[in-house]
């Protein structure tokens, strides 16, 4: 279905100051539909060239007798429309995009010529209720830029009671404020945050500030808050500030809302009950002449809020504790390999340091982050720096890092970060130890997302084995999509240092790291590693991890 801005832009010559006043009307008008007990529906003029062509046989709707003014516009196109939650509907079906000529809408017309609301004209029975029909032109400055249809179905029309005549009443000056291009008000951002509804609360203040009217459910809010009396007669501002006295001044932005003079929301609390309030004030006729203010009861909700970011921070602090604890025990084998005599020792513990900087890398970055997900290049580069910092003087390795590795979660980051960091020890111990001016490279690449890289599959009539990579004859190939459905890493750690040895067998190494590596990647990850020679001299390890989250494969058994 097409947007209002897609409409406008196709069957319209409005501007796009017009488009944003029409957005923001349209992302308040639930509240006209419900005060009014009606459909609404906005119609558009059409550009002079985009006249529908005439319906024949068909009567008029509301037509207007008189002959078209020579400005009059060539037809309209409904471009919003919106059903009421308070009253049965007039139009069950949908009309946006409907386009019509001059003469069919005839309220419609008289609205937009003559500037004024239209309430003229007997109900109309086409679907077989009757629906009262009235026209809204709908201004922006001086400008008109449409009119709105509003459309009561009165086949369960009765007597109405006090709350139905003060939302009736509502509705006509908050019409009245459309025609007069007072609302939505003009400067004021469009409130895209769940405010009350009119069945939430519904509260009516005259100009002073003191309340005429009170719905059941905004007496109950008020109750929960504190106050047993009845709402009728007294001052917004002077019940809401006695309830909420903390002995501090009021803010004025409070005030203001209280008193009914600006177009504001308010959280107050009280009893412990929390109240959300929004003033919408009442101009008509260039003069103030009260306002209506919504309230709703959101305990539960921010309670939950508060909840939750309570929950938030208590997760944060933990990660930032294990982060500490982590260099506490870094420190400590620190101190106990400054200790040892044997240098096979401590070469095994400056080992347990680097694995245990790795894991409080992920942890620091977590507990800045307000979720479990984390960007992951930073991790990434951080541990490529530790790795080249402990890289002998003689070789001079400065490895870098290409491609992103984007977002992963804290399940995956974690034995990401440590597979990695053992990956690159191992290429500067064994791969570049007597290799001087050796590069090492860490690339990373997704695959199962959309994106502009160019990509090229691998070959599906093999049967790829569990570790290794399809021989694709051509060493220079552009790089494979790993086989298998889903979003997937796959990141590669190249050196041109000596090779890997003719025997070596990644399963029966007796390396540490290698098995460390292994386990995190096949065991917990549920991820592929193959080892291989790189073109040109030297070594590629090639890491594969599926992204999904409960849809990982687990090791062949």
């Amino acid at each position: 279905m097409p947007t209002l801005s897609d409409l406008v832009r196709d069957h319209t010559d409005l501007t796009a100051e017009d488009v944003e006043w029409l957005h923001a009307l349209v992302s308040d008008w639930q509240l006209l539909a419900d005060l009014s007990f009606a459909d609404l529906l906005l119609w558009v003029p059409l550009k002079a060239d985009a006249a529908p062509p005439e319906e024949p046989g068909r009567r008029p709707r509301g037509g207007d007798p008189r002959p078209a003014a020579p400005d009059a516009v060539p037809g309209w196109v409904a471009i919003a429309q919106m059903r009421p939650t308070t009253g049965p509907t007039a139009y069950p079906e949908d009309l946006v995009g409907k386009v019509v000529r001059t003469g069919r809408r005839g309220l419609i017309d008289v609205a937009w010529r003559e500037r004024r609301i239209v309430r003229e004209g007997d109900p109309e029975w086409g679907s077989g209720i009757p629906v009262r029909e009235e026209s809204i032109p709908v201004r922006r400055g001086t400008k008109l830029v449409g009119v709105i249809q509003r459309s009561t179905n009165l086949s369960s029309a009765r007597t109405p009671s006090r709350l139905e005549l003060t939302y009736l009443q509502s509705a006509s000056d908050l019409a009245q404020m459309i025609a007069e291009g007072r609302f939505p008000v003009p400067g004021e951002e469009p409130n895209l945050v769940r405010s009350p509804r009119v069945g939430d609360g519904l509260i009516r203040l005259e100009r002073a500030g003191r309340i005429t009217y009170a719905s059941p459910n905004a007496q109950s809010a008020f109750r929960r808050l504190g106050f047993s009396g009845d709402l009728v007669g007294e001052s917004l501002g002077t019940v809401t500030g006695a309830l909420c006295d903390t002995g501090e001044p009021v803010e004025e932005a409070v005030s203001a809302v209280l008193s009914g003079r600006a177009p504001r929301e308010v959280e107050v609390e009280a009893n412990g009950s929390i109240m959300q309030l929004r003033t919408i004030p009442l101009v008509v006729g260039g003069t103030r002449i009260g306002a209506i203010v919504l309230c709703r009861d959101v305990t539960e909700l921010r309670w939950r809020d508060r909840e939750l970011m309570t929950k938030d921070a208590t997760i944060r602090e933990i990660h930032h504790r294990v982060k500490n604890n982590l260099q506490t025990v870094a420190a400590l084998l620190r101190l106990q390999a400054r200790r040892l005599r044997i240098p096979e020792g401590r070469a095994a513990l400056d080992e347990a340091v680097r694995r245990v900087g790795s894991i409080a890398i992920v942890h620091e970055t977590l507990s800045l982050t307000p979720d479990e997900l984390i960007d992951f290049d930073d991790i990434a580069d951080r541990v490529i720096m530790m790795a080249g910092e402990v890289s002998t003087p003689e070789t001079r390795v400065v490895p870098k890092r290409t491609g992103t590795f984007g977002v992963l979660s804290a399940e995956i980051a974690t034995p990401l970060a440590m597979a990695l960091t053992e990956l690159l020890q191992n290429a500067l111990e064994h791969g570049l130890a007597n290799h001087r001016g050796g590069t090492l490279e860490v690339s990373a690449r997704r695959y199962g997302e959309p994106g502009p890289a160019v990509r090229t599959a691998v070959d599906t009539a093999q049967t790829p084995v569990w570790g290794e990579w399809p021989d694709s004859g051509d060493a220079q190939a552009a790089p494979r999509e790993p086989a298998g459905e889903g979003r997937r890493l796959v990141v590669t750690v190249s050196d041109d240092g000596v090779g890997l040895p003719d025997d070596f067998d990644v399963e029966n190494s007796n390396s540490l790291g290698l098995q460390i590596v292994r386990t995190l990647i096949v065991g917990e990850l549920g991820g592929r590693l193959d080892f291989r020679a790189r073109p040109g001299g030297g070594t590629e390890v090639e890491v594969d991890v599926p992204l999904d989250h409960g849809q990982r494969p687990g090791p062949p058994r």
